[in-house]
C-alpha cells in the first residue's frame, strides 16, 4: 500500500521552466494511504498508513523524466483496534519487525491530461516486488500560505491491490484479495 507515486501529477503544475528536476519532500504530517477490503461481505475494513517519508524529483519540462520514492515501516499501520494490528504484525500476514520496510519506487510516468498521470513503479511488501499503476491527481501546486509561501504540492492516487501477490491473502476469499488504496500527500519543496 505503498502506493505512492505522484510525481506524474506534477507535470500538470504550472508553466514557467526549470533547467533540471527540482527535489520536493514528502510532509509526513499531511500524508496518508488509507487501505480497505471487504470482510465476509458485510462490512468494509479500514486501515491506514501516515507519517512515512519519500521524495519526488520534478521536471516541469519534461514530466514523464520525474520520479517518485517512498518508504515505511510495516509496523506503522494503524488499523484502530490493537488485537487486528497485532495479528497484520504476525507470521499470518507481515510477521513485521521493526525494520521490515514497505516502499515503492516509480519506474514511467504517463501524462494522462492537465491535471491526472499514471505513475507505475516497483511496490515491495514482505520481501515481494510487482508493478503497480497509480492513478494520480494534481490537487494543487503553488505557495502554501500557512507554511510561509513555501513552494508546495498535494497530490491524491488510487490503485487496487491483490493481498495474495505479497504473501498476505490468507482467508481470501472470504475477506477480500482485493484491497483499495487512497493515497493523499503533500510535498514541500526541498531547499
Amino acid at each position: 500500500m505503498k502506493l505512492v507515486l505522484f510525481a506524474a501529477a506534477f507535470a500538470l503544475a504550472g508553466t514557467s521552466a526549470y533547467a533540471a528536476p527540482e527535489k520536493y519532500m514528502l510532509d509526513a504530517s499531511h500524508s496518508q494511504i488509507v487501505f480497505t477490503y471487504s470482510h465476509v461481505g458485510f462490512s468494509t475494513t479500514y486501515g491506514m498508513f501516515s507519517g512515512f517519508e519519500g521524495e519526488i524529483m520534478f521536471d516541469q519540462e519534461d514530466p514523464a523524466a520525474s520520479s517518485v520514492t517512498v518508504s515505511m515501516p510495516a509496523t506503522s499501520m494503524i488499523t484502530g483496534w490493537e488485537q487486528r494490528l497485532g495479528h497484520f504484525m504476525s507470521p499470518d500476514f507481515f510477521d513485521a519487525s521493526d525494520d521490515e520496510i514497505i516502499s515503492f519506487t516509480s519506474t514511467s510516468i504517463e501524462v494522462m491530461g492537465d491535471n491526472t498521470a499514471q505513475i507505475t513503479g516497483d511496490l515491495t511488501i514482505n520481501d515481494v516486488t510487482k508493478s503497480v499503476v497509480l492513478d494520480a491527481k494534481l490537487n494543487n501546486v503553488g505557495p502554501n500560505p500557512v507554511m510561509g509561501g513555501k513552494a508546495w504540492a498535494g497530490f491524491d492516487a488510487t490503485a487496487t491491490l491483490l493481498r495474495s501477490d505479497y504473501r498476505l491473502g490468507l482467508y481470501a476469499p472470504a475477506i477480500s484479495d482485493e484491497v483499495e488504496v487512497m493515497i493523499s500527500i503533500e510535498a514541500a519543496k526541498a531547499e
